[in-house]
């Protein structure tokens, strides 16, 4: 009876280790590539930082994540990335930071990201004269024209 349930125990792991093994061969690998490059001028970022996080079904991104660093020609690669979403960031010194989400969808991928010089902070304080629109130009030009009336003096008693 004992050696019964031993054996019945053992051929229970042996089905679950074999319905695990072929659950994970289902699952769809992909060698992805990255190219860095700067917008301005098409040159590759060495020592790039490319983050990638795999993304959940409901689009939050799972904690786990693995970072990659470029070469001199701006390349890096990684092999093993699974089929689905993937949100890609790309940090360098000197740039803008880029995020992008890509779905992995073929066995072999290139990604090509262009970086971005910073940009000067918007503030609502600065005139924007690419902003205004005719309507605004002219509200403008009504207020320049007559100044608002002075209010009288009041002397201390």
């Amino acid at each position: 009876m004992r050696r019964l349930a031993v054996g019945l125990g053992v051929l229970l792991l042996v089905g679950v280790g074999l319905g695990v093994a072929a659950a994970q061969d289902d699952e769809q690998y992909a060698a992805v590539e990255f190219l860095v490059l700067r917008d301005y001028n098409g040159k590759p970022v060495k020592n790039a930082s490319v983050i990638m996080h795999p993304v959940k079904r409901n689009g939050k991104q799972k904690n786990s994540g693995l970072q990659l660093k470029t070469n001199t020609e701006g390349k890096t690669s990684f092999d093993g990335v699974p089929y689905g979403p993937l949100r890609i960031q790309v940090l360098a010194d000197g740039f803008q930071t880029f995020g992008e989400d890509y779905t992995i969808d073929k066995a072999e991928m290139a990604i090509t990201v262009k970086l971005k010089r910073p940009q000067g902070q918007y503030s609502v304080y600065e005139d924007h004269p690419e902003n205004k629109t005719p309507e605004n130009k002219t509200e403008e030009k009504k207020n320049d024209a007559a100044p608002p009336p002075a209010k009288p003096e009041q002397k201390p008693q």
